[in-house]
């Protein structure tokens, strides 16, 4: 796939996103670590993307996912900023500090170096949660160069957005 052609599939997927956010009378917030606000940018070339997002949080280093989104250092201690703990915490505080109603993190090792035996390069954990509702998160390990899996990342985080969006309320969020 080209960039070109990978730029109309994020596209194509924040528009569709956009469509449901606000069909659900619902803004969007995001935290991004390893996309760098990758997400923010896809969302917000959507012509009206102001009608359904909110803001976005690049939260890079531990002390901005501290200080933005109040992830406990505790948390990024124990369980390390690339972990679906800490994805859920970015989540949690995107919502805490926004007035969007659904809000999506990701945190993960791009590479092309960074990654250990136990976090490979390619690890990316997600996380997303409404007001409504719990987070759930996943972890996915992408394969590609550091702009593969950033933009993989991105797809994925906009795809379980529409996901959250199809549940029905007693319904459960699958993992692939």
């Amino acid at each position: 796939m080209t960039s070109h052609s990978s730029d109309i599939t994020l596209f194509a997927l924040a528009e569709q996103a956009g469509t449901r956010l606000k069909a659900a009378g619902l803004l969007l917030a995001c935290a991004e670590s390893c996309t760098g606000g990758w997400v923010a940018q896809a969302v917000t070339a959507v012509a009206g993307s102001s009608d359904w997002f909110d803001r976005g949080f690049v939260t890079y280093s531990n002390a901005a996912k501290h200080e933005m989104l109040g992830v406990a250092t505790a948390t990024i201690d124990r369980f390390g900023a690339v972990s679906e703990e800490t994805a859920r915490s970015m989540a949690e505080g995107a919502l805490a500090h926004s007035h969007a109603g659904i809000s999506l993190a990701i945190t993960g090792v791009a590479g092309p170096t960074g990654g250990t035996p136990a976090k490979p390069v390619g690890m990316v954990c997600f996380a997303w949660t409404q007001r409504s509702g719990a987070a759930k998160s996943r972890t996915l390990y992408l394969a590609g160069d550091r702009e593969q899996v950033r933009r993989q990342a991105v797809a994925v985080a906009l795809e379980g957005i529409l996901e959250m969006l199809d549940q029905k309320p007693s319904g459960t969020f699958t993992k692939p």
